[in-house]
Order: structure tokens, then sequence, then C-alpha cells
């Protein structure tokens, strides 16, 4: 029978809540002074050279997110040319960006499910979700602090967060 694990902090895996950014003033959903609070809960495990990863998107704040996108970074780099879901592009070597969509205060998104090839079997593999502005990019130095990371083992289990 097959264990499942659950991600712990600072062992096999660090799991960090991922806060957003509030809608700005006068953005229809706006709540003046509050924050949107963006999670992402799944599971993953790696089976040979691939990973799966199985997430849904939770706002758990006060405040709706009018778009959001989510950059998952693996610590290996993937193999090229793989097919990704419609909603995923790839970014680099390392990283999947995936559309979100709106999220409204205390809201739950799509499942979003990825199976993907790395280049190397690994033993372990390190997955980091940042949240992605409406422009594009990702503020490190807020990212940093609110990035959810999840370390997954070789050992044929399945881990949650």
């Amino acid at each position: 029978m097959r264990r499942m694990r659950v991600a712990a902090v600072c062992g096999a895996a660090v799991v960090t809540a991922v806060g957003g950014v509030a809608p700005a003033a006068g953005t229809p959903g706006a709540v003046r002074g509050a924050e949107a609070g963006l999670a992402y809960h799944g599971s993953a495990g790696i089976v040979g050279e691939r990973v799966d990863v199985r997430f849904t998107p939770h706002n758990h704040g006060a405040a709706a997110v009018p778009d959001s996108v989510v950059r998952i970074r693996w610590s290996q780099p993937l193999e090229e040319g793989q097919t990704l879901p419609a909603r995923c592009a790839p970014e680099g070597d390392r990283a999947v960006r995936c559309r979100v969509g709106r999220l409204g205060a205390h809201d739950t998104g799509e499942r979003i499910g990825l199976r993907v090839r790395l280049r190397e079997a690994p033993t372990e593999v390190l997955l980091e979700f940042d949240p992605v502005g409406s422009d594009g990019t990702v503020d490190e130095s807020r990212a940093a602090a609110e990035r959810q990371r999840v370390l997954v083992l070789d050992t044929g289990d399945t881990y949650y967060f």
C-alpha cells in the first residue's frame, strides 16, 4: 500500500501561504485596505523522470483578484518540447506559468494538473509557486517572503500541500 505524506515545514517540504495584491482603488470588487490571500493546495509526486502536480488556487483574502497567474519553478531543468495544459506556458528551462483567472474574495479557482518531464530522473525536486502580477512580472522582494515551496522526494509517495 502506498503511503501518503503531508508536506512538513523545513523537512520534506516547506509550505508558506502566498499572499497576493489587492486590486487598486476603483477596481470593481476592491475593498479598501483589504488584501487577497492567494494559496495553492494540492499534491505532487515523482514518477521516474516525470513530476505530477495537481493544485487548486484559493483566495483566502477579503479582496478579489481580477486576473491571477502563478509561476511554478522546478529545481531541475524541464525537458524541452512537452505538451502543457492550454492555460500553461513554459518560461525558460525551469518554469511554467499558468493562468488561474479571476478569484473573488474567499473564492476557489479551477483545479490545474501538470505532468512535466525533467531532463534527468531526480531523487528530489523543489517546486516554488510565485504569484505573478497583472503586468506579467514577479515582485521578487515580496515573492521571496510569500513564496510557497514544496519539496518532493522520489519515495513513491504523494506529497500534499
